[in-house]
Parts: structure tokens; sequence; C-alpha cells
């Protein structure tokens, strides 16, 4: 294969990451906003599209596969085709989450849970997201390492909002539908943790982007 051509290969590979990376962080923004204003409906619209997010993940995965097995790249161009790689599976996890905050805006029973709000833990979340995309598309170092850095702040805020939620249960009124509000709990508690485990798949994009664009492997250790 000519070598323009294989670096258009590897230009279109990089641009279709970036574009699914985008769809994914949009998609678990509705999310968010679906839980925030419960709206069980945008909810079930999130989970109910996860399959186009998988399609989008194999087909990009045979494209990384086929550039790997048929033209054999090297040195900077093999650490792209890798990085793009891991980074997909990454976003298709990233993508299977916002499936699931979806899918419990639309299992929640109510107003059972005292109303701790997760619009800052959601804006970190997707703010490190995009960071790392970012980094990714425009091969920034730096960017990378404070997608990293700022994953701590993240789990700290997620630790708080538990606290708060346990707080609030405690002062909780003993007329309360004990069952509707413990569902309703272990949700809200799946919501904050799903959030978090999202900042560490950003983590992860950013650490195999740090990789490829400078072979270093801090951050993925």
């Amino acid at each position: 294969m000519p070598r323009d051509t294989f670096e258009a290969r590897l230009d279109g590979l990089q641009a279709d990451v970036c574009e699914m990376g985008r769809d994914v962080t949009d998609r678990l923004d509705r999310a968010v906003t679906a839980y925030e204003r419960r709206d069980p409906a945008a909810g079930r619209a999130v989970a109910d599209a996860d399959g186009e997010i998988n399609e989008r993940y194999l087909t990009l995965e045979a494209d990384c596969i086929d550039l790997l097995a048929l033209h054999q790249p090297v040195a900077s161009d093999l650490r792209l085709v890798v990085a793009s790689f891991k980074i997909l599976t990454d976003l298709e996890r990233v993508g299977d989450l916002a499936s699931n905050l979806g899918g419990y805006v639309d299992a929640m029973a109510g107003d059972t849970v005292p109303s701790v709000p997760i619009t800052d833990i959601g804006e970190m979340t997707l703010a490190q997201l995009d960071d790392a995309i970012t980094a990714y598309e425009t091969g920034d170092p730096r960017r990378c390492r404070d997608v990293a850095a700022a994953d701590t702040d993240l789990d700290e805020r997620c630790g708080a909002a538990t606290n708060d939620l346990v707080r609030s249960l405690v002062d909780r009124s003993p007329d309360a539908d004990v069952a509707a509000t413990l569902s309703d709990t272990k949700r809200y508690l799946l919501t904050v943790r799903d959030l978090e485990r999202a900042g560490d798949h950003a983590v992860n994009i950013a650490a195999r982007t740090l990789y490829m664009i400078e072979n270093d492997d801090a951050l993925i250790y």
C-alpha cells in the first residue's frame, strides 16, 4: 500500500475514534440530564440506543485489526493503531455506563431518595472525557496528564456524594416506603459509581494517548 494511502487510513481511523468519543460523551451527558430531571423516557432512549455504539465499536476494531495484520505499521504508526484499539474499548464501556444510567432513571420509583444532586459529578466526568478525547485528537501530552490529575478530584466528589446521601437518609421520615427507598438508594449509588468508572476510562484514554505521543507509559501503570 502506498504511504500516502496508509496515512489517509490512519487519519480516518483517528477521526472515527474521535467521532465515536464525542457521541459516547453526548450519550452520557443525556443520561445524567435524564437522571437530574427524573425523566424515564429520556433515560430509556439512551439505554435503548446502546446497540449503535456496540456496532460502531466492532467496525472500528476490525479496522484496527486490518491495519495491524495487513500493513504491519512500525514505530509511531504502530502506537497510534494500538492506542486507538485500546481507546475504542474504553469508549464502548463508557457507552455501556451511559446505558446503565439511562436504565436506572427508567426504574426509579419516584422521589423516595432525598434530593442529592449529581450535576457536578456529571460535569466533572464529562470534562475528563472531553479532555481525553481532545488530547488524543490533537496529540497534547499536557492535557493527558491533566486528565489523570483531575481524577483524584472526581473520586473525592463521588465519595462526598455517597456521604451526603447517607446523612440525608438518617434524617428520613420513618413513614417512608422502605422498600422503594432502598431500591432507589441502590440506583443512586450505582449512578455515582458508574460516573466514577467513566472517569477512570477517561484516564485510560489519556494514558494510552500519552504512550502514543511520547512512548511514555507512566499513566498506564
